[in-house]
């Protein structure tokens, strides 16, 4: 068992009040989960201020509280840690009280608005393909090998995020592939983590409800980059004009890759068809099971992330090839009549207009409909709403807005709000469902042979919170029931 004075190590201290030689149980930073044994750090929250709950925890027995300022009453026999900044220091010190296991891990973090979840979930792929052990923390699922469990955050906490690596490590792992948010970013869920690498995809409008203008949301990506320590690579999408800004003050080795300008790793798309597509990366012919632009660039961020991680060029060619698209990734299910639906998670305006860019090189054929079901999630950025609406119609030929996650939000004002992004002519044609069944339904029954379905915004997601009430809800099983009403189910082409 660990004291107190270990699992403090490195954490910038102001004061300490009390003895640092007891031993440590656990950690927390939830008040509910405080208990004889157990460091509390006091997080301020960004509604709550924990620091406010130390009385309650020091009742229930913890044995030392590390917080920014003291409380008002002090007891004799619990030890105090005063720090300059709590949530720095709960990520150091969740890093001790695992034995960092991070340092025995090749970490490398994947963040960006758009392409987190798809580049480092091939990246785990690959690993385990080419003969690794490997984990993967994702927006949609933890993996420590292929033992998977549910994810709950695209970036853990802190104590969930070293538990899972150290059952990383414990079970054998040599590579851990992990989505960074720009959330984790700022809130330094991530601090006290070594990574060997870094790679940035892309920003883009999202999250303004909680970085409040796109300069801040920049700096919380940027600060990932900024705390790489030298022996990590940085690897940046060189197409975004915010790619070389993210490595201004890193002191990792700067990588670049690109589809349209120089760069150091480089991809042409050569055919685009509706089950894939032959790409050249660095002079070397490839097939592709993905479609479209978005996804080429997420296919040669993993290129290039595996070649600076050691593999040979052409091993990772030859499995990427057989790589299939992530869960609820510009996912098909095809009716037996002939309509396509695809269905992805596309929740950004940016993400949304990929997706349609896409479908649009795979049907050619003018004559064909797109019908795009797309809402926007409730107590979010509300100023993306009426630029989703205006994308879904410049790219649609039929459109239908209805519910996402309205969460605490009325559906039908969210559903107002992304009206607002249409002129008079679009919102005539624009269908209006609140409930994204009936809405998912309504599409199916428009649409004829040939037509593509898009159902955006909650891609793998198998729930829908309304009122905040959290139900059972998947996008995927509504158009498989749909499609092959007599069998309940299909498998996704």
């Amino acid at each position: 068992m660990k004291t107190l004075a270990e699992i403090i190590e490195n954490v910038s201290v102001k004061r300490i009040i009390g003895d640092v030689q007891i031993p440590v149980r656990a950690v927390c930073f939830d008040s509910r989960k405080a208990a004889p044994g157990t460091v509390f750090v006091a997080v301020r929250g960004s509604s709550v201020d924990v620091h406010q709950f130390i009385f309650d925890v020091v009742g229930l027995g913890v044995s030392a509280v590390v917080c920014e300022t003291m409380p008002d009453t002090i007891r004799t026999d619990v030890t105090y840690v005063i720090t300059h900044n709590t949530a720095e220091a709960l990520g150091i010190i969740c890093a001790n009280f695992y034995d960092n296991p991070s340092k025995s891990l090749t970490l490398v973090g994947v963040t960006g608005t758009n392409g987190k979840t798809t580049t480092a979930t091939l990246l785990y792929r690959l690993f385990r393909a080419a003969g690794y052990k490997a984990g993967l923390i994702s927006t949609v699922a933890y993996y420590v090998n292929d033992v998977k469990s549910d994810a709950s955050h695209t970036t853990p906490d802190s104590i969930q995020l070293n538990e899972l690596m150290r059952q990383m490590v414990n079970a054998g792992c040599t590579h851990c592939f992990m989505e960074v948010s720009s959330h984790a970013a700022v809130q330094r869920r991530i601090a006290g983590l070594h990574f060997a690498g870094g790679i940035f995809s892309n920003l883009t409008h999202d999250h303004l409800d909680f970085h409040k203008t796109f300069a801040e949301y920049l700096k919380a990506k940027k600060l990932f980059f900024d705390e790489l320590p030298n022996s990590a690579f940085a690897l940046v999408n060189k197409d975004d004009r915010n790619g070389m800004v993210m490595t201004q003050n890193t002191r990792a080795t700067v990588k670049t890759y690109a589809l349209k300008s120089m760069a150091d790793f480089r991809c042409r798309m050569i055919e685009r068809h509706a089950d894939g597509m032959l790409l050249q990366i660095e002079g070397q012919e490839a097939w592709m099971q993905f479609i479209g632009e978005f996804n080429a660039c997420n296919l040669l961020a993993v290129y290039g992330a595996a070649v600076l991680l050691g593999l040979l060029p052409q091993d990772v060619l030859r499995i990427m090839s057989t790589l299939k698209p992530v869960d609820g990734r510009f996912e098909f299910i095809r009716s037996a009549n002939g309509v396509t639906a695809v269905v992805d998670y596309a929740h950004t305006p940016d993400a949304l207009e990929n997706v349609l860019r896409a479908i649009h090189e795979i049907t050619p054929d003018a004559e064909k409909q797109i019908i795009t079901v797309v809402g926007c999630g409730g107590d979010r950025d509300k100023t993306k709403r009426p630029e989703m609406a205006k994308i879904a119609a410049d790219n649609s030929t039929r459109v239908i807005l209805t519910s996402d996650n309205p969460r605490s939000e009325e559906p039908d004002a969210i559903i107002a709000d992304m009206l607002t992004g249409l002129d008079e002519q679009e919102r005539r044609t624009t269908l209006t469902i609140t409930s994204r069944r009936e809405a998912i339904r309504t599409a199916c029954m428009m649409a004829r042979t040939g037509d593509v379905i898009l159902v955006a915004g909650k891609g793998h997601e198998n729930y829908q919170i309304v009122k905040g009430v959290k139900s059972h809800f998947d996008d995927r099983e509504i158009v498989r029931e749909i499609f092959y009403p007599q069998q309940g189910d299909s498998s996704p082409c």
